[in-house]
Order: C-alpha cells, then sequence, then structure tokens
C-alpha cells in the first residue's frame, strides 16, 4: 500500500473521556528514614503533563489536527493546570467542573529513574456529570469529523451508550479505546482499538492467527461494529472487518524504551488520519508507524507531524530527489523541525562534468540538506540561446538526483531563482564563481532575514560551453 500524508490541519477531532494530570516529582535518594524503612527523596524538580485522554488530545494536536476535549475535571489547582498546559499546546478544552471532586491526579515519586510510589487522588464521578459530558458532545458534532472515546473507567463515560448512538446518528465516526471487560457499552461504534490482552480478556485466548480473526469478527457482529483494530505489541496490528480479508500489519522494528501511552498514539493517529480523508487500511499503517515512534521515547511524548512524515517518506525513499515546489516546502519544514541548516544553489547543469560534481560536493557542506534548483528549458534557452540546452529538463534533474551530495532537486522558470528563495528561504546560498558576495542573485533576499550566502570556485577547466563547442568542433 502507497502511504501518503494526509492534511492533518483540516482534520477536527473531537477526543472525549477520563482526562487526568500525570505528576512527576524527582529527586536524589541517599539515605533512609528514622521515621520508617523508606527512602528519603529531596525532591529537585517537578513536571506535569496531561494524561488519560488529555494525552491523545495533545497527540492530536502534535500531530497539526485541530483537537477539542470534553471531560470532567475539579475545581482545583490540577484542574486549572490540566487546562492551561492543554490550551497552551493548541487543544480546545471544554470541560464539565465538577465542584465537590478532585480532578484526577496520578503523582508518582521518582529517583534515579526508578519511580518508588505513585499517589492517586481520585473519586468517582456522579452519573449527572457524565450525562453533562453528552450534552458538551451533542454541541459539538457539527464541526467534528471524527469523535475519539478514552475510556479508563474513571466515570466520564458512564453514559458512553447514549453518546455513540448520538454521534452515528449524525454521520460522525466513533473511534474507541476501550478498558474493561464489558465491551457491550461500545456497542454501534465504528471501531474499536483493543490491545491483545483486552480483547483475550472479552473473547478469551486466541490458539492462532484463525482464531483472532474468527473472534473479532464475531464481535463485529455482536457489536454492530465496522471494524475492530487489535494492538499486537511486538506482533504489530490486526485490522478486522466483517466482509474484507483481514489485514495484519507488522511491528516497526525498534528498540523499545518505553510502551507508555502508545494506545494514545495508536488512535490519535488513526482518527487524525480517518479525519484528514486518509481509507482505513491506510490510517491503520500510519497509526501503526507512529506507535513505533512513540516507543522509541521515555515517558508519554507526542509524535509530531513532521515526524510522522519524515518517517513515511524515508520508507518510500520519497525523502530525497526530484520535488514540486509544494512538496519541497513540505520537506523543508521537517528538516527545520529536526534542527536540520538547508542550503541552496541554482543552475542550468545542462551537461554534468567533474566541475558540477564537485562544486555539489562542497555545497552540502554548507547545510544538513542541499537543494539544487535548476532552470527550465524555457529558462535556459533565454539565459543561453538556441541549441540549449543540449539536455530537457526531466533529464537534467533525473541526473542531479543521482548525485550523493544532493537531497532535493526543484525546477523554476523564471530567469532567476529569486522567487523560489523568497518561498524557501534557505539558511544558506552558495554560488560558485570567481566574483564577491555582491555579485550572487537572491544574495539581498537571503541576507535580508539573516541566511548566509557563500561563494565556492569551480572546478578549473571545467565548462559546459566548452564541452559544447569541442562535440561541435570534432563533428
Amino acid at each position: 500500500m502507497k502511504l501518503e500524508i494526509p492534511k492533518f490541519d483540516a482534520a477536527r477531532v473531537l477526543v472525549v473521556g477520563d482526562v487526568m494530570l500525570d505528576r512527576y516529582w524527582h529527586g536524589a535518594t541517599s539515605r533512609i528514614s528514622p521515621e520508617a524503612p523508606v527512602p528519603v527523596v529531596k525532591v529537585g524538580n517537578a513536571e506535569d503533563s496531561p494524561g488519560g485522554a488529555g494525552n491523545v488530545a495533545l497527540n492530536l494536536a502534535a500531530l497539526g489536527a485541530a483537537a477539542t476535549l470534553v471531560g470532567l475535571v475539579g475545581h482545583d489547582e490540577a484542574g486549572e493546570e490540566l487546562e492551561t498546559r492543554l490550551r497552551a499546546a493548541g487543544v480546545l478544552c471544554d470541560f464539565e467542573k465538577v465542584s465537590d471532586k478532585p480532578t484526577i491526579t496520578k503523582l508518582r515519586i521518582v529517583s534515579r529513574h526508578q519511580q518508588l510510589i505513585r499517589l492517586d487522588f481520585e473519586e468517582a464521578f456522579h452519573i449527572d456529570s457524565a450525562e453533562a459530558i453528552n450534552a458538551k458532545v451533542a454541541a459539538l458534532l457539527d464541526s467534528t469529523d471524527v469523535v475519539i472515546v478514552s475510556d479508563y473507567n474513571k466515570g466520564a463515560l458512564a453514559a458512553v451508550s447514549a453518546l455513540i448512538t448520538l454521534a452515528r446518528k449524525q454521520g460522525v465516526p466513533v473511534l474507541v479505546d476501550p478498558k474493561g471487560e464489558d465491551f457491550g457499552k461500545y456497542r454501534g461504534a465504528t471501531l474499536l482499538t483493543p490491545n491483545l490482552h483486552e480483547f483475550e480478556q472479552v473473547m478469551g485466548a486466541c490458539e492462532s492467527e484463525e482464531d483472532l480473526v474468527a473472534k473479532g469478527r464475531l464481535l463485529i457482529k455482536v457489536l454492530e461494529l465496522e471494524a475492530l483494530l487489535v494492538t499486537r505489541g511486538e506482533h504489530g496490528m490486526s485490522l478486522i472487518r466483517a466482509d474484507e480479508a483481514e489485514l495484519h500489519i507488522p511491528a516497526r522494528a525498534r528498540d523499545v524504551f518505553d510502551v507508555t501511552g502508545a494506545g494514545d498514539t495508536v488512535i490519535s493517529a488513526l482518527g487524525a488520519a480517518l479525519a484528514a480523508g486518509s481509507g482505513l487500511p491506510e490510517a491503520v499503517a500510519l497509526s501503526n508507524i507512529a506507535a513505533g515512534l512513540a516507543v522509541t521515547r521515555v515517558g508519554t511524548v507526542a509524535v509530531s507531524g513532521p515526524e510522522l512524515r519524515r518517517e513515511v517518506q524515508s520508507d518510500v525513499g520519497s525523502d530525497r530527489g526530484v520535488m514540486t515546489r509544494e512538496q519541497l516546502a513540505l520537506v523543508v519544514a521537517d528538516a527545520r523541525a529536526h534542527g536540520e541548516k538547508v542550503a541552496f544553489t541554482n543552475g542550468c547543469f545542462d551537461i554534468i562534468h567533474a566541475g558540477h560534481v564537485g562544486y555539489l560536493q562542497d555545497a552540502r557542506k554548507c547545510g544538513d540538506r542541499l537543494i539544487v534548483a535548476i532552470n527550465d528549458d524555457e529558462s535556459v534557452r533565454r539565459l543561453k540561446g538556441e541549441g540549449r540546452p543540449i539536455n530537457p529538463i526531466e533529464r537534467r534533474m533525473a541526473v542531479v538526483s543521482g548525485l550523493e551530495s544532493v537531497d532535493w532537486v526543484v525546477s523554476f522558470s523564471e530567469d532567476t531563482p529569486e522567487n523560489l528563495l523568497s518561498e524557501v528561504k534557505p539558511d544558506c546560498l552558495v554560488k560558485g564563481g570567481d566574483y564577491g558576495i555582491e555579485g550572487v542573485v537572491g544574495a539581498e533576499i537571503v541576507q535580508q532575514y539573516g541566511g548566509e550566502v557563500r561563494v565556492l570556485s569551480f572546478l578549473d577547466n571545467c565548462s559546459t560551453s566548452a564541452i559544447v563547442e569541442k562535440i561541435k568542433k570534432d563533428k
């Protein structure tokens, strides 16, 4: 299957579920308390991060989707901190605030990268609060492409059956990350994403792939689902649908450091891709790639849109080569998101010779990535006269893109690359010649935004025009 990154910024996703604040207190431990046989932790720093459904919303925002989060919080400092952090990440929060209950908070005491104890602050919410959640959802469905239900059995989804019915009546897909052994409450949802352990708790142990698929199809029929996505750790994912062949997607081969939050990454990437217009198999494949990235980090770190795009491009070999201007803008943005410096040079590159190769190798040293912009055929003809170029633009671009020093090749139709420089804004403009920087076309544009301009020398006795003249003479 050919994967493409959808326009995540067009996706509108509503996350509904149990929100919580994950708190970490870090400190050194050097002695045992005289009061009890427990270590004394001298707290040095503290960090807070949204957990539960809040982490799903964070993942969506990191991908570039418009994320709205509905959940229950208390009238307390933890609830305010949770909302502040989510809003700072671009998540729209529509919380039901409950006066007599605390915001669910999990406090972890950590020393030397070891969790010593976890303290949970939570009380069961009233059913009235869950019904208030559904009222908020009803008001938001008209501006929603996909609903994600993130269930942690904390009470916000006590009325989840009514919520699913409400969304499905309006034609909005509902994706559920389920919890517990009662999957019946999710009847009518579009898709469930249990892990294998959760699935087997409900359907019994799976003795084979065929058994897994058969039990999956039975669950789909009983619960009136459209599909089931079973996440299987190192064995990847299995997408099961009632009337179509199952799809098994292998796990990404990686060094796994932490699986915390991987389920949130899966359902957020899946929901964002579907909301942005991807088909279900493609959305599942993207979520598998995102999960593979997530497990390489410690803690619940969201996978960003540029990270996912780069991983997909790397898989299909499209992270290098010939680009349109639109594609170039995306890969340059990805490079900058990864802290890479982008160098830029341009020319006709009609007949590639040793001078070109050496020059481009030197130009590549001016940055982490090198863009080569090539004049199209009409542009070359205006600059060089009739009979040029010798090779059409497609061939010239193909040859240059095959050089190891070149990352991206793009064409331009103007006589100069000034418009392209204004669009791309490279960190370094490189040009070959024996003149000063003031003679470089586009130098003022690059210097104006703080970029660097460099002039490199060409290899002596190498010239395309000289080669052309020699060929004509030899005839």
